[in-house]
């Protein structure tokens, strides 16, 4: 019998090399720093869980997780149904689907630091969307009003985003076979009917990753928050990741390497979260198929 030759997974060594010296090595560092208070990389003292804890009984810190749950639930609540509309419609209507499509895929080519620059030309007096407002007796107030910086980032986050959802869905949906809805024709089901046992079950697998991907990053949002209203008014959009920013610039380097610990435990347990109740799905589907 001839052995397994397994020297293959050395093509992955490269590979491996990257990961460890970009992602663990300055994981690790990190993770080092948050139990010292920095002075300089040459003048650490330990102070232990102190910034842990003290992080952990600050109200702004929970203040601000807060809001950064509320603003990936507002994200994810629009930017799905949404996107599963359009990429519905596109379905429908062969015509429309390759000018769609470039059309919501163009601002996910936009750079981020330009996405905030764009918008508060747009929503300044003499932009088109705040000139418009105006004129409809809707005056848009981005800088004192807090609803209004809520609305701002929320609708500046779908144009940019929205694209991604609704070329997953297109694409989850273009592969389903036509059996599916000739048996449905048959059996005269209702469109909802045909959306909810058809095609939402045969897309989930692929809007699972979406919803992974908007939630991770709406979490993480950061420049157009702070271009947008550096966290104002009244702290209003202080999400996590801006008081991580304002630690990093006052030079309190061991506060934030604990904050960004705390920050990367929080991604990384609701990626597993999210990992576990889909596969637990995907096997519960799979007894029920079998």
């Amino acid at each position: 019998m001839k052995p397994h030759d397994n020297r293959a997974w050395l093509l992955m060594l490269p590979a491996g090399a990257i990961m460890l010296t970009v992602g663990v090595v300055p994981l690790v560092s990190v993770f080092n720093y948050s139990f010292h208070d920095i002075f300089t990389l040459q003048d650490l003292h330990w102070v232990g869980l102190d910034w842990y804890t003290e992080m952990i009984r600050s109200g702004r810190f929970w203040g601000s997780l807060a809001r950064s749950l509320l603003f990936s639930a507002l994200v994810l609540s629009v930017q799905l149904p949404l996107g599963i509309w359009i990429a519905l419609v596109l379905t429908k209507v062969p015509r429309l689907r390759t000018p769609v499509l470039m059309l919501v895929a163009l601002p996910l080519v936009v750079p981020w630091n330009m996405i905030p620059v764009m918008w508060l030309d747009l929503i300044s007096k003499t932009g088109l969307a705040g000139s418009t407002l105006a004129a409809l007796g809707l005056p848009l107030d981005a800088r004192f009003n807090a609803l209004h910086t809520w609305a701002v980032l929320v609708v500046m986050d779908t144009w940019h985003w929205l694209g991604l959802v609704v070329i997953l869905g297109f694409a989850g949906l273009s592969g389903i076979p036509n059996d599916y809805y000739r048996a449905a024709a048959v059996d005269g089901a209702s469109r909802i009917a045909v959306f909810r046992y058809i095609q939402l079950p045969k897309i989930s697998g692929i809007l699972s990753i979406a919803v992974l991907l908007r939630f991770v990053d709406s979490f993480m949002i950061y420049t157009e928050a702070f271009r947008i209203n550096a966290g104002g008014p009244h702290r209003a959009t202080t999400f996590l990741t801006l008081d991580l920013g304002e630690e990093i610039n006052s030079f309190t380097y061991g506060a934030a390497a604990a904050r960004s610990m705390i920050y990367f435990l929080l991604v990384i347990t609701a990626a597993w979260t999210f990992r576990t109740v889909m596969d637990r799905r995907r096997g519960a589907m799979q007894d029920i198929n079998s």
